[in-house]
């Protein structure tokens, strides 16, 4: 991502939000349709992962809606849009946690090779998002 857009910049941040919480949601998906026979409580962790993850994705929806009607980004709402970006950034790591502990413990996934290597891409996306959220967050800090 590039890091400057000037007046567009809210937007950029949010654009991007939007497509990795959307992503992130996705991937819980494929997980479960790759490995069939993935022990249930896998299962339910990612389903319940899809639920939140849309939900931010959601907010970020919002967000884009709310900045493209506006003239102007105040300082209260540019502000806002930093805390979504930090919550997104957590909750990606935490995503990354559900990740690790799967390919640690689950018997089904570590007999599936094609499920591992799709494993460790998802993985890298979630990684990569989180690597722009904290540029984002140092940038504004600045």
């Amino acid at each position: 991502m590039q890091y400057f857009y000037g007046d567009k910049m809210p937007l950029r941040i949010l654009d991007e939000g939007e497509f990795w919480k959307h992503q992130e949601a996705e991937h819980t998906d494929v997980i479960r349709a790759l490995v069939p026979n993935l022990e249930e409580p896998f299962v339910q962790s990612l389903k319940e992962w899809e639920q939140v993850l849309s939900q931010t994705q959601a907010l970020f929806v919002r967000y884009i809606e709310t900045v493209s009607r506006m003239d102007h980004v105040s300082p209260e709402v540019y502000q806002q849009i930093m805390n979504l970006v930090q919550y997104a950034l957590k909750q990606s790591e935490q995503f990354i946690k559900l990740l690790d502990h799967l390919a640690a413990s689950s018997p089904a996934l570590k007999s599936n090779p094609t499920a591992i290597t799709v494993l460790n891409h998802i993985r890298r996306e979630s990684e990569y998002f989180v690597g722009i959220a904290q540029a984002l967050l140092y940038q504004s800090s600045s």
